[in-house]
Order: C-alpha cells, then sequence, then structure tokens
C-alpha cells in the first residue's frame, strides 16, 4: 500500500498562518513543496517543466526571506519590501509561484467535485483558466503535452492513498486550503498593482 499522499507533504496548506500582517512565509513556501511531490504522483516526466517553474519559484522567494527571516516573516512583508527597490526578483517568483499553485489547486478540486472526470480534462481546463493567459506560443505546447500524460483519475487516486471517501475529502480540503491562501494573494497583487510590468 503505497503511503498516502498526504503525510507525505511537509506542511498541509490548512496549517498555514495567515496573520494580520499576512501569510507566513516559512509555512508557506514549506506546504508548496507539496505540491512539487503532488506532480510527482502524477508520474509523468511530461511534467518536469511545471515541477521545476514550482521549485524554482519557491527558491527565489526562499532567498529573500533567508536574508532576514524576521523582517520576511509574512510573504506581503517581501512584497512590500520589494515595492521599494528594483529589485522584484521574490515579487516575481511569488507571483508565478501562485499561478502555479492555482493550476495544480484548480484541477484538484475540479476533478474530486466532477464524478467520473478524468485528469487529463480536469488539468487542461485548470491551465485554460489559469497558466494559458501567461505562457506563450512555445510553453503551450508543453503543458499541452503534460495534460495528455495524467494517468487514469481512479489509478490516480490509488496510488496516492486509496481511492476513498475519506482520502477525497482530505485532498479537497487541502486544495481548497491552498486556493484560499492564492486569493488573498491575488487581491493583495491587485489592490496594489505588484505584478505591473512582471
Amino acid at each position: 500500500m503505497a503511503t498516502p499522499f498526504l503525510q507525505k507533504v511537509p506542511l498541509r496548506f490548512e496549517q498555514v498562518e495567515i496573520r494580520e500582517d499576512g501569510i507566513d512565509t516559512a509555512q508557506f513556501l514549506e506546504a508548496s513543496k507539496g505540491v512539487v511531490l503532488l506532480f510527482d504522483e502524477l508520474g509523468s516526466t511530461a511534467f518536469s517543466p511545471v515541477k521545476s517553474d514550482i521549485s524554482g519559484n519557491i527558491s527565489k522567494v526562499s532567498k529573500k526571506y533567508e536574508s532576514d527571516k524576521s523582517k520576511f516573516d509574512t510573504l506581503q512583508k517581501i512584497v512590500l519590501n520589494e515595492a521599494q527597490s528594483k529589485d522584484k526578483t521574490a515579487t516575481q517568483g511569488l507571483l508565478w509561484l501562485k499561478r502555479g499553485l492555482d493550476f495544480a489547486a484548480t484541477a484538484i478540486i475540479d476533478n474530486l467535485e466532477s464524478t467520473n472526470e478524468e485528469l487529463s480534462v480536469s488539468f487542461s481546463k485548470a491551465y485554460d483558466v489559469t497558466l494559458k493567459q501567461f505562457h506563450s506560443f512555445l510553453i503551450r505546447p508543453i503543458f499541452s503535452l503534460a495534460m495528455k500524460a495524467c494517468p487514469k483519475s481512479s489509478d490516480f487516486y490509488t496510488k496516492i492513498g486509496g481511492d476513498s471517501p475519506t482520502t477525497k475529502a482530505e485532498l479537497l480540503v487541502w486544495a481548497k486550503a491552498l486556493k484560499n491562501l492564492i486569493s488573498i494573494l491575488d487581491e493583495f497583487y491587485a489592490k496594489g498593482k505588484f505584478d505591473k510590468g512582471l
């Protein structure tokens, strides 16, 4: 029996602290590594570009956080700090990280809430509403290939801990908690126009 997926993730999204001054940086980055593990579970090398993109953006934000952990203890503080400088590396990294995470969360929620929909369909639909608008015509075919490489839904759920209502219910809580964090960041970026020119 495979180890249930949610026991493997470093931290669940529903455990990430949301404070008055923003989302806990260390916890969010730790939880985000779980999405990289999710793409590992999907089992295709076609997802390598997605995984490396998410991992690379986690690293960009981590580097900023590591430079002063108390100063940058929330994601919002990192972005507000970079708004005052020319270097927007972490702001851009977080922007692309939340887009990649949104893609994964949207696909999983859609698949869990749509009976009998295959993962390839859910991921394709999620790509259309999350990442596609930001990708060039050169990048889109790479993602298209990844969608086609999705395993059958039943095989995937069995692999991550059993095709049971409990596994799916827990996964839905995890994905919806991620979606909530992304909504907070989306609103923050939009309000401050922090994505302008990135």
